[in-house]
């Protein structure tokens, strides 16, 4: 009888199998790659060909996902789903909630959250960052309408968005000050009062 061969490898030995695309991890390699990208570059120096060459996609397989360069920014953001999952409950006890999703979320990015990409660019990039802004309100205010309905929330809703651009420039982009200088929990008690005040005051 033949003495099969001894240098195989496992490799040699498992009959070769077609190797299955995942559009989700394709997906959650892209958007990753983008926030990288927007806050390292920001918005306008940031392609859609470098977001690809980050994830080890092709461009086109950027673009099947993300119609636009908008949109990856956009998709990039925490979506209202996402957010909605994070404040819905007790109105009272709302303002500890969004205080407390907002530290966690800046602190986990590492700086590298899309809204600080988004900052950096209002000063030189004006045009560009004003409708993505306002597509970020207005998620954010369908989010809010449902845990809050009542007169002026746009008014409030605008307000604290004023307020956190205002906390993100001072701790995540300036980097300076005595916010930059709080330690994550500092801070959300620091946030708490103040979101208290303009939602539900």
């Amino acid at each position: 009888m033949d003495t099969p061969p001894t240098n195989l490898t496992d490799q040699d030995a498992t009959p070769a199998k077609k190797r299955r695309r995942d559009p989700e991890a394709s997906r959650a390699a892209i958007l990753e790659a983008a926030r990288a990208a927007f806050a390292e570059r920001g918005y306008t120096k940031t392609t859609v060909r470098d977001v690809a060459r980050r994830a080890g996609v092709t461009h086109g397989l950027v673009l099947r996902h993300f119609t636009s360069k908008e949109q990856l920014f956009l998709a990039a953001v925490p979506s209202p789903r996402t957010l909605m999952a994070e404040v819905a409950g007790d109105p009272k006890t709302l303002p500890r909630r969004i205080a407390r999703s907002y530290v966690r979320r800046m602190t986990e990015s590492g700086g590298s959250d899309p809204f600080v990409a988004m900052l950096r660019a209002v000063a030189s990039e004006e045009e560009t960052a004003k409708p993505l802004f306002t597509a970020m309100q207005q998620d954010s205010l369908e989010m809010y309408r449902q845990v809050i309905p009542g007169p002026e929330l746009e008014e409030r809703v605008a307000s604290v968005g004023a307020y956190l651009i205002g906390v993100t420039f001072s701790r995540y982009v300036f980097r300076s000050g005595p916010l930059a200088e709080m330690s994550d929990e500092q801070l959300v008690r620091h946030l708490v009062p103040n979101l208290r005040s303009i939602l539900l005051d």
